[in-house]
């Protein structure tokens, strides 16, 4: 019902930045929750960024300062713009979306999350 197709990843230098993408379809984008997870190899999927309860940007610790989510409802489109890079971010950055309304306590968790994108490759290089 709803596609969702990241893109922007890639290799880069500690220090660099990237822009990540995720393009939806399919049920009107600017009525779902969205966010970016990832995921390293051996670990767990960790919540990085969301825009969603009271139209409140959230982000983790290990990005706050250093990246920013956005959204574009014209072009069915969200955002993450990473900056100052490390070695850590290395990762597969996933989008995802909710089909219902999620608060401060559910933002955070993978598991509110309905659908999701095939991932984008981040590597950050010393």
């Amino acid at each position: 019902q709803v596609q969702l197709v990241e893109s922007g990843g890639g290799l880069v230098q500690a220090g660099g930045s990237l822009r990540l993408s995720c393009a939806a379809s399919g049920r009107t984008f600017s009525s779902l929750p969205m966010a970016w997870f990832r995921q390293a190899p051996g670990k767990e999927r960790e919540f990085v960024a969301a825009f969603s309860w009271g139209a409140s940007t959230y982000y983790a610790d290990a990005v706050k300062g250093r990246s920013a989510f956005s959204r574009d409802n014209a072009k069915n489109t969200v955002y993450l713009q990473m900056n100052s890079l490390k070695p850590e971010d290395t990762a597969v950055y996933y989008c995802a979306a909710s089909a219902r309304i999620l608060g401060p306590s559910t933002t955070y968790y993978s598991r509110s999350y309905d659908y999701w994108g095939q991932g984008t490759q981040v590597t950050v290089s010393s």
